[in-house]
């Protein structure tokens, strides 16, 4: 057993609610059976499958009766696939039992201009799908959250949805702009689990201090294993916002699933093991990868089970 492996105790029990799993449009490492063994193998309590185009939380069910010991958290994001900034798309997503809602990613105007206009410096799978849609004449529109520098209503819609079946949600690959007038307009309706998107991500980067007013507006932070693992930023650039921000509201995610990388549970301990030596404790770590996570996906509630059958 390698150092690494002895170090285990550092992901016992810990939720990773940012995982790319197949079946997926993309290339995938390893799907959610293949997960959910390893979920079990390494003790963690469960993961969130992410997917840019389709609502997970079906797959997130079956995977419950599958592998009981884990935790497994369903999830929608809000790119064109799913009709975009679609309350009804949300809404049907919580009622299926999904935890965690996602603002747009690939389809974000603010992702697209960074990846299409040269500033990328590697372009991700998903471009692919891009082109080859705009070759094929399917329309693939780019997704905003505002409309004259506000918030477009059928954010706050979705933000009233979420608030009713105290779901994640989750900034995506938005732009700072939108996320500071998302942040606001939760803290202003009480909405309490806005998770701000790998803020060390290149084209979501936030300051310390951008993070620390996202703090206090409410959000909670979210730091990915791959982002450094990449070399899209310095280890030593996320210790330092992780010590500047504090740890209360700060969750660890691998964002794993891509073929040439580790597997996300490898991720996840790497991640705990090299925080551990950089003087990060036992109890905060545990509190970023196992407790903040928990605390945002717990509670909800499901409707329409009395609705009928047809």
């Amino acid at each position: 057993m390698n150092k690494t492996e002895d170090m285990r105790f550092l992901i016992r029990g810990a939720y990773d609610l940012h995982v790319h799993s197949a079946p997926d449009l993309l290339p995938r490492k390893l799907d959610d059976i293949q997960m959910a063994h390893r979920l079990s193998a390494c003790g963690m309590g469960g993961y969130a499958l992410k997917n840019h185009y389709f609502c997970t939380a079906q797959r997130a069910e079956i995977l419950s009766a599958y592998e009981p010991s884990c935790h497994f958290v369903g999830a929608v994001v809000l790119n064109s696939s799913v009709g975009g900034l679609n309350p009804a798309a949300v809404e049907l997503s919580l009622r299926a039992g999904a935890r965690i809602v996602w603002m747009p990613t690939c389809d974000s105007e603010h992702e697209r201009a960074e990846v299409f206009n040269g500033n990328a410096k590697k372009q991700p799978f998903w471009a692919g799908i891009i082109l080859e849609l705009q070759k094929e004449g399917i329309e693939n529109p780019t997704i905003t959250l505002l409309k004259d520098g506000r918030l477009k209503p059928a954010v706050y819609d979705i933000l009233s949805i979420a608030r009713q079946y105290d779901a994640v949600l989750a900034t995506g690959h938005i732009s700072h702009e939108e996320a500071f007038a998302l942040a606001r307009a939760a803290k202003a309706c009480g909405f309490k689990k806005l998770l701000i998107t790998h803020v060390d991500f290149p084209s979501t980067f936030y300051t310390i201090e951008e993070q620390r007013e996202l703090l206090s507006l409410g959000a909670w932070l979210e730091h990915c294993y791959t982002t450094y693992a990449t070399g899209k930023v310095d280890f030593e650039q996320t210790v330092h916002q992780i010590r500047a921000t504090g740890t209360e509201k700060v969750i660890l995610s691998s964002d794993l699933g891509q073929r040439s990388n580790v597997y996300p549970d490898e991720g996840m301990l790497d991640f705990a093991v090299r925080l551990y030596e950089k003087g990060f404790s036992q109890e905060e770590i545990e509190r970023m990868n196992r407790l903040n996570p928990m605390a945002l996906i717990a509670g909800g509630r499901r409707k329409g089970d009395g609705a009928g059958e047809g």
